[in-house]
């Protein structure tokens, strides 16, 4: 699970940093302006943040394993 989580983590990195950088949001791009489903987005955004959630845990991974 913390794997898919952190593969989610990365690509909402990746998506973060066009924004920052092309001021292009690639999410609204796929699914509103393309398929005009708002809710796929919002529900895209949610998922990410609740991987990012999740991959806190890595930072005491470590702890666990000693």
């Amino acid at each position: 699970l913390q794997k898919i989580a952190l593969v989610c983590t990365i690509i909402g990195a990746i998506v973060w940093g066009l924004i920052g950088l092309f001021d292009f949001n690639l999410v609204d791009y796929l699914f509103v302006e393309m398929l005009g489903i708002n809710f796929l987005a919002k529900l895209v955004y949610i998922i990410v943040g609740i991987c990012g959630l999740i991959n806190i845990g890595l930072l005491f991974n470590h702890i666990e394993s000693k």
